[in-house]
């Protein structure tokens, strides 16, 4: 090691007292502002004193405090998510994603939710963030009404929106929910069901009227009958009563549920009215969630791979804070086939 480096670590600093950035450049033999420029990868640095501060700062453990490098920088590391559904397990896992790839790139997030869709509410969020000095902001609330309000403050630092389906704007980064959708319902067609039913989400919900336009999309392609779909709220209390009524006339032999909560309430109705899945009814959910594997039977559903978004969305960010071109190519989902699909029963076959 070079001679202005330590044998060991300073005795000043076994005394309960945290190592600061000038305990660091003395150490290593070099100005505080020379430490700064290693932290922030300054390209004047030469790679021997770059590598005896990162040595020091290994040995002493040294933390560098995100305010006190705001101040010095005028930038904070910091992305901001603003979300609306942190509970559900696409968005957390999204979330988890986008936090690993920040920390990867030397960011940190500030995540806050809103609890309803109006005006004040995601405004008021927005205020919060901004007040972080975000240099970037990641918003998952994909209600129509969440991303009108956006577009129409237009943050000034670059921002994505995750889990929505027009791209057109330039911020949007989602797996392809109509050809996921699309998937779904040919996998029933080309197992023989002309007669499919489809429980969506919210009528709001960029992602539900995406998934239900594939839906029809694949029937009217296809030349079978298309059915006013079934305006859900992503809940299995929901998908259970919904089938129970569905159910009650049986003029279909198959179901395309939304997402997979909404497809495990429909197993229930099933369950309740003695009907086989699928024997008597196939059944298709989207998402796969961990649990599908594990429902009775088995979901077939659309995987769309959350992590990948949730990376994809850093990488469009971090593209535009560097002055680069953003990719903003969906991420292509995939049927998982399972237990819950099988060909219609003799009575409902043409």
């Amino acid at each position: 090691m070079n001679d202005h480096a330590p044998d060991r670590v300073d005795p000043e600093l076994g005394r309960g007292r945290a190592p600061n950035i000038r305990d660091v450049a003395r150490l290593a033999g070099v100005s505080y502002q020379t430490v700064s420029r290693v932290l922030n990868d300054h390209p004047s640095i030469r790679d021997s004193t770059r590598d005896r501060v990162l040595e020091v700062i290994a040995e002493t453990g040294y933390r560098p405090n995100p305010a006190a490098r705001a101040l010095v920088t005028s930038r904070s590391r910091t992305i901001g998510v603003l979300t609306s559904q942190s509970f559900q397990y696409g968005p957390a896992t999204s979330i988890a994603a986008i936090e690993i790839a920040a920390r990867d790139a030397g960011y940190r997030l500030s995540v806050t939710s809103i609890a309803t869709t109006d005006v004040t509410s995601i405004r008021a969020a927005l205020d919060y963030l901004m007040s972080q000095s975000v240099e970037a902001l990641v918003v998952i609330a994909p209600q129509q009404r969440v991303l009108e309000v956006i577009a129409e403050i237009a943050p000034d630092v670059p921002y994505v929106t995750l889990q929505t389906a027009d791209i057109a704007d330039g911020h949007g980064m989602s797996a392809d929910q109509t050809l996921g959708a699309r998937l779904a319902t040919r996998h029933l067609i080309e197992l023989g069901h002309t007669e499919i039913m489809h429980i969506s989400g919210p009528q709001d919900w960029i992602e539900a009227e995406a998934r239900m336009q594939g839906y029809l999309d694949e029937l009217n392609a296809a030349d079978l009958r298309t059915r006013a779909p079934i305006l859900g709220d992503w809940s299995a209390h929901f998908g259970y009563y919904a089938g129970l009524e569905l159910l009650r006339f049986r003029d279909f032999s198959a179901v395309f549920a939304s997402n997979d909560q909404m497809a495990l309430g429909f197993m229930h109705a099933c369950r309740e009215l003695e009907l086989r899945i699928p024997e008597d009814i196939s059944l298709v959910g989207f998402d796969d969630i961990p649990e599908s594997a594990h429902f009775a039977p088995p979901l077939t559903t659309v995987r769309q791979n959350f992590d990948e978004i949730g990376r994809r969305a850093v990488a469009l960010l971090l593209a535009e804070l560097r002055g680069g071109a953003p990719d903003h190519d969906l991420v292509v989902p995939e049927l998982i086939v399972r237990q819950s699909t099988a060909p219609p029963p003799e009575s409902m076959r043409n």
